[in-house]
């Protein structure tokens, strides 16, 4: 029988399977995809403004390169301008509930909340890379309300990050947030960035 090469041989076998060599490529390259890391947003509230939709559009398209993303908005419950303390509790707690439902034990999760740790881009991009060195494949971050996480929800999280001590809108947040998350992509990956 006569030997065929590496290569005549890939051909042969690819005529025997009746693929072509592109769908195999898309094929590996789906695989490499789908082992790229996860990153979940769970989120009180619907973005109503268009601004903020397009700008989170536009960096979930350029996510898409480095990591699987999702957005999960949970229902936010009508807050009052003067809200008891009573009604704070109410709302956090209801709003907390329906976030619990989707925090998951085998995801690493951090809190974005005003009292957590502070870190630049660069130690930010070190961290989403050390976690995926350690083994992680899903990180969520956990963005509340106006009036922030309820308690239940900010002791699930393994950390707590703030980035800044200045109060920014719930939407505004996620938008930040991308952002943060694609410059420590391409950190990560030794791409250029603007400072």
């Amino acid at each position: 029988l006569p030997i065929l090469s590496r290569q005549e041989s890939g051909d042969a076998r690819n005529k025997r399977s009746g693929q072509q060599p592109l769908n195999i490529i898309q094929g590996l390259l789906k695989r490499i995809r789908d082992k790229y890391m996860k990153i979940s947003v769970i989120c009180v509230g619907k973005v109503k403004e268009n601004f903020y939709r397009e700008a989170i559009a536009e960096y979930a398209k350029r996510l898409s390169r480095y990591c699987k993303l999702e957005i999960l908005e949970v229902e936010d419950e009508k807050t009052p301008d003067r809200p008891s303390d009573v009604m704070k509790e109410q709302i956090l707690k209801k709003e907390g509930e329906r976030m619990n439902r989707y925090i998951r034990d085998d995801a690493y999760k951090i809190a974005l909340a005003i009292e957590g740790k502070k870190m630049d881009s660069e130690r930010f991009a070190s961290k989403i890379g050390g976690l995926g060195v350690k083994g992680v494949s899903h990180i969520q971050f956990l963005i509340g309300g106006s009036l922030g996480l309820h308690p239940s929800v900010l002791q699930k999280s393994d950390e707590k990050l703030s980035f800044s001590d200045m109060t920014f809108p719930h939407q505004l947040m996620r938008v930040i947030l991308l952002e943060q998350v694609y410059r420590g992509f391409r950190i990560n990956a030794g791409e250029p960035y603007h400072k």
